[in-house]
């Protein structure tokens, strides 16, 4: 029954599994964040009427890139675990594609804030200043 059984199962079917991933698809977080900008924001507000989209488009959570039906359930998911969720990690900058070629060693990593580098500067400065009144 062992062999059998193994062979029935339908758990390890991979092209369910991909069918799955891609209808549950939402938009990734830096596509999002390019949304969230003042300059884009605007085309959200007042959007046309779309027949096809749940609420002819009217009701749209930005940050979870969802249409809804009505008002009720837009103020419903806003109070949700998930919609909260979202926001918390937008708040984060993106990766730019100058971080990306950095991490790939395509390019030098000049990352660090000018504040991190003057802070290296005076550390530097400080110890060869000690080294050079101990000696």
């Amino acid at each position: 029954m062992g062999r059998l059984r193994r062979s029935r199962v339908h758990k390890g079917i991979r092209d369910i599994q991909r069918k799955y991933r891609t209808k549950r698809y939402m938009r990734d977080l830096d596509q999002i964040h390019g949304d969230i900008q003042p300059e884009n924001a605007a085309k959200f507000e007042k959007p046309e009427l779309d027949p096809e989209l749940p609420g002819l488009g009217q009701f749209y959570c930005i940050p979870c890139a969802k249409h809804h039906i009505n008002k009720v359930s837009l103020e419903e998911h806003q109070k949700g675990k998930i919609h909260k969720k979202r926001v918390k990690l937008l708040k984060e900058e993106p990766y730019t594609q100058a971080e990306a070629d950095a991490a790939a060693g395509l390019q030098r990593a000049d990352t660090k804030s000018k504040k991190a580098k003057e802070a290296m500067m005076d550390i530097s400065e400080n110890s060869t200043a000690t080294t050079t009144t101990t000696a």
